[in-house]
């Protein structure tokens, strides 16, 4: 049985029960080593027997389990603990706009897309797929290898709790530095949000892109940021750079909502062009509800 006592620390049983059946599934051609679920560029197989699947038209005749044939008169093929449909990298961002909450009772965006990460990664892990896991701010601060096994994700959520919001943020060099580190077509998931220099971010998603890897964006944004709803005047401290300023956010409001929903924009439709996927997520939506209809609508658009 798998260990989820890294996993328990974002997510609860009730959670961890709604996304039980749930898969993340690539719209591209992938380097994995199944068929099934995700078109595969690559073959091979491993020592370690899982489970069986039917057989499907296309599937390696090798892999056929004659006995189960004879016990059944039906076709399965042998499955193995070791391979992979799909290799999925999360990209988890913790630069220090990432520390901000508008409200004691919600998380920060950047404890927000960590329990994202673990309701992603512990969807990828149930489906036999691998996962891997980026910690950024300023730097890379740790690569983690794509792995099939809940101890892994256990042992990367621990690492990934491990750290705070940095002051800085060098969103897309280090971008660059990971679309060129994964030699292998895979699925990359970036969560941040993207609250840098916007043109080079999209020049570092077009570069994973470019590379043929499936991307997906999780843009997490707490709600005041959104429509600066707040009642009175108010210091606000840039969480990266320190600098300050008093102003009356009632004066502002509306050009403000302007100026972030041109801003979001930009990214939905850079990333519509270039067909990566794109979601903006609040702070207050719940985690495990926003990833079930998020895969569900996933499923039905692939079809």
């Amino acid at each position: 049985m798998a260990d989820k006592e890294g996993i328990s620390a974002f997510l609860n049983t009730a959670q961890m029960a709604k996304l039980d059946r749930l898969t993340l599934n690539s719209r591209y051609v992938v380097e994995g080593t199944l068929a099934g679920r995700h078109r595969s560029a690559q073959k091979g197989a491993s020592t370690e027997f899982a489970d069986h699947r039917s057989y499907m038209p296309g599937d390696d005749l090798k892999r056929i389990d004659w006995k189960v044939l004879g016990r059944t008169d039906k076709y399965y093929i042998r499955r193995y603990q070791d391979e992979t449909n799909l290799r999925v990298y999360l990209l988890v961002d913790r630069s220090g706009s990432m520390n901000y909450s508008s409200d004691p009772t919600r998380p920060t965006k950047y404890s927000y897309a960590c329990t994202l990460a673990a309701a992603i990664g512990y969807v990828v892990l149930k489906a036999r797929d691998s996962i891997g896991m980026y910690i950024y701010g300023e730097k890379m601060d740790a690569a983690l290898p794509c792995k099939n096994s809940f101890n892994e994700l256990n042992n990367s959520l621990k690492i990934l709790q491990g750290f705070k919001p940095s002051k800085g943020t060098n969103g897309a060099d280090v971008m660059h530095q990971i679309a060129e580190s994964i030699n292998r077509r895979a699925m990359v998931v970036i969560i941040s949000d993207l609250l840098d220099n916007q043109d080079e971010l999209i020049k570092a998603i077009a570069h994973f892109r470019k590379n043929l890897h499936d991307v997906i964006v999780f843009h997490v944004m707490d709600p005041a940021e959104l429509t600066l709803d707040l009642k009175r005047g108010a210091e606000f401290e840039d969480l990266e750079t320190g600098e300050r300023l008093v102003a009356d956010p009632r004066s502002m409001a509306k050009e403000y909502k302007d100026i972030i929903g041109e801003f979001i924009d930009k990214y939905r439709k850079a990333c519509a062009e270039m067909k990566a996927d794109y979601r903006l997520i609040k702070t207050d939506d719940q985690v495990d509800v926003f990833v079930r209809a998020y895969l569900e609508e996933r499923k039905r658009l692939s079809r």
